[in-house]
This record gives structure tokens, C-alpha cells and sequence, in this order.
């Protein structure tokens, strides 16, 4: 998974006083936490943009003035209720040996049949909530949707995967293909080809003869 790098300087005081400062600045008060003890640090609120502002999802890389360097998933996030400016992080610290819950995007491989037929998709899942080891955490989890047809559903027990779990019961729906008033039903007009073959060999006719293949 790619990392974001977020380079910061640690607070030596965490009081409001010191933040709104720092918020006044055009700087974000963090606290990394997962480790011995809390560390509190600030950084640049443009650092931010290509880890917050996207549908992708990335680990951070934190890296101190003093040298230290962490490697972070971001937890939680707070906003200004009318500016959208950002005005708290909390990061949890990465360890190898240490599964890590994230949610990860999915993406939707393929040209379902159903659509085709002018059924309507429905995304249910945009993200699905993942644990993983770090090294094993994935940028996206695809879903084909390629044999996807009108009624059909795809669900977390179709794209179960040994190197991570889904946080989700087995049944929840990802993707689903509803019929609409256009949509055509494929299996109604295969059964009614078959019914009219049927019809025309009890009636002494000809059923429609399959094609030779040498």
C-alpha cells in the first residue's frame, strides 16, 4: 500500500491555548497513539491533502524534526463544522507483527450482463473494513461483476481472502443488479426459446436443429 509522508514537529505543549495558535498558523495538532506513550506532534495542513482528500487509502509515514520516524494509519478525524478545516488528527502507530483495521476501497471489474439488459446497479459497499497485517494491507479489493446478472448479488463470502479478514458478515451485499422497467429478463427468454422447441416437436414440427461442429 502506498504511504503518505508527513513531516511534523512535536509539541512540547498540548493545552488550547498552544493549539489555537497552532490552528491560527495553518497547522494541524496530531497525536500518534499505539506506542509506550502518546506522542503529540503538528504539521503543515496542506501535508494532509493527498492522505484526507481522496477515495484511495494509504498508511502515513510521520516523520519528526528530531529524526524519529513512524509508520501510522490515520484513526480518526475531526472537521470545523462550517469551514471544513481540519482541526484535530489521532494516527495509530504500524507494527509488523500487529494486524491493523482499516477500510479499503472497492473497485468494480468488468461489464455486468444485467446492466446491459438495462437492469440498475447498486454500489452497497463502496469501502469494506479490512484486518491485516500492514505489509499485507491492499491499496483496493476488486470485485467482478462480469457475470453479474438481473437479481443478482455479490457478497463478502465470494471474495473471502487468506491474507486479511472482512470485518463484515459473510452475507452483506457489495454489488446487487436490480431489474427496472426497461431491464430484460435473460432467463425468461432462454426458457421461452426452449418451451417453443418443445412445443414444435409434440406438435410433429421440426425442433431447431443444433449446428455441426467438425
Amino acid at each position: 500500500m502506498k504511504s503518505i509522508t508527513i513531516k511534523g514537529s512535536q509539541r512540547e505543549s498540548v493545552g488550547k491555548v498552544s493549539t489555537k495558535a497552532l490552528r491560527n498558523a495553518g497547522k494541524v495538532p496530531c497525536v500518534l497513539y499505539g506506542g509506550d506513550t502518546p506522542i503529540h506532534f503538528s504539521a503543515d495542513e496542506i501535508s494532509f491533502r493527498d492522505l484526507v482528500y481522496t477515495p484511495n487509502a494509504h498508511t502515513a509515514v510521520i516523520e519528526l524534526e528530531n529524526g524519529q520516524k513512524f509508520d501510522a494509519v490515520l484513526q480518526d478525524i475531526q472537521f470545523h463544522p462550517v469551514t471544513d478545516k481540519i482541526l484535530h488528527i489521532d494516527f495509530y502507530q504500524l507494527f509488523k507483527d500487529k494486524p491493523v483495521t482499516m477500510n479499503i476501497p472497492v473497485r468494480l471489474e468488468g461489464n455486468s450482463p444485467g446492466v446491459r439488459n438495462g437492469g440498475r446497479l447498486l454500489f452497497r459497499k463502496r469501502k469494506l473494513s479490512i484486518k491485516a497485517l500492514p505489509e499485507l494491507l491492499p491499496d483496493f479489493i476488486t470485485v467482478d461483476i462480469s457475470k453479474l446478472r438481473i437479481g443478482g448479488t455479490i457478497a463478502v463470502e465470494t471474495i473471502l481472502n487468506d491474507d486479511y479478514s472482512i470485518l463484515h458478515p459473510d452475507s452483506t451485499a457489495i454489488v446487487q443488479v436490480k431489474a427496472s422497467r426497461t431491464s430484460v429478463d435473460e432467463v425468461e427468454d432462454e426458457d421461452e426459446e426452449t418451451e417453443e422447441g418443445a412445443e414444435a416437436a409434440a406438435e410433429g414440427g421440426d425442433a431447431p436443429e443444433a449446428e455441426a461442429t467438425e
